[in-house]
């Protein structure tokens, strides 16, 4: 009896000291990278959306704020669609250095080789000034034939990566180099760009506007949002075009809120939009 409850006691304080709880802790299973997986038809038909129908479509579902504010196109021509694969930067320390795979084993090449023409390589930076690659490291993304590259960091060597044809948004265009901030830890581990959290696999959509995170979880129905409001947006755009006048009438427009009365749906009625076949009225929302 006496042994028994020695026994139980010990155990009780043991599970109560540090060693115990860190190790503990040690054990815990880690979630999924990536949050699912978006065919190459749902790539192509987010990618012929607009970056902002896209935002407003997570907006909508209540998701958090998915646009990368600090990354812009490094030229007016830049578009870009493509699953994330990421790579994330840690400030450099010594020790990161040497433990972190040499040469051509680094996390950053390891990402480089997953892309492809249905790909975006996302690259967390620690700060919007330090440089995360220039064109001897880029040239390798232009013979994968990249789908796009963004970063909150900065890129050097900006009119030969202009040239090598790819979409790149980025902070901004620097000078310096990479090494001596930061040093590349991880690839397709879950990253904080700008404040925006990305996974392996989400969809990347770039534009003049920015670049948007659609998580793949909730890709399908993030277009079909997206999608409903931009054909209801052209509707409107035609009609101010054809029947000049201030288009305060039409608002407020939000998916899933178009009041059925309203001179909106009187519009959208006679082009056959209607709450049966729509998702954007009151009461025909679906997610």
């Amino acid at each position: 009896m006496l042994s028994s409850a020695f026994r139980r006691a010990t155990t009780n304080a043991a599970s109560r000291s540090p060693a115990f709880t860190t190790a503990r802790r040690t054990m815990a299973m880690v979630g999924p990278a990536s949050g699912g997986e978006i065919s190459d038809e749902l790539l192509a038909k987010l990618g012929s959306l607009s970056t902002q129908a896209l935002v407003d479509g997570l907006w909508v579902m209540g998701w958090p704020a998915a646009q990368i504010d600090g990354a812009r196109p490094l030229h007016s021509s830049h578009k870009c669609v493509g699953r994330a694969v990421t790579l994330n930067f840690v400030p450099a320390r010594p020790d990161i250095a040497a433990d972190k795979p040499p040469g051509g084993e680094s996390p950053e090449y390891e990402a480089f080789e997953k892309c492809g023409p249905n790909e975006v390589l996302v690259m967390s930076s620690v700060g919007p000034w330090e440089s995360v690659g220039g064109d001897i490291k880029f040239l390798r993304l232009k013979q994968r034939n990249i789908g796009g590259l963004v970063t909150d960091g900065s890129v050097r060597d900006t009119d030969e990566i202009i040239n090598y044809g790819f979409p790149c948004f980025s902070y901004s265009t620097t000078a310096r180099q990479g090494p001596a901030a930061m040093q590349p830890w991880e690839c397709n581990g879950v990253i904080s760009v700008s404040g925006v959290t990305v996974r392996p696999g989400d969809a990347i959509v770039g534009d003049q506007d920015g670049v948007v995170v659609v998580p793949a979880k909730v890709a399908e129905t993030v277009y079909g949002i997206a999608h409903g409001r931009e054909v209801i947006e052209d509707i409107v755009k035609e009609e101010l075009v054809q029947n000049p006048g201030p288009p305060g009438k039409f608002y407020p427009f939000m998916s899933g809120k178009i009041k059925h009365d309203s001179p909106l749906a009187k519009l959208l009625a006679t082009k056959g939009i209607t709450p049966e076949n729509s998702n954007q009225f009151e009461g025909s929302a679906d997610w």
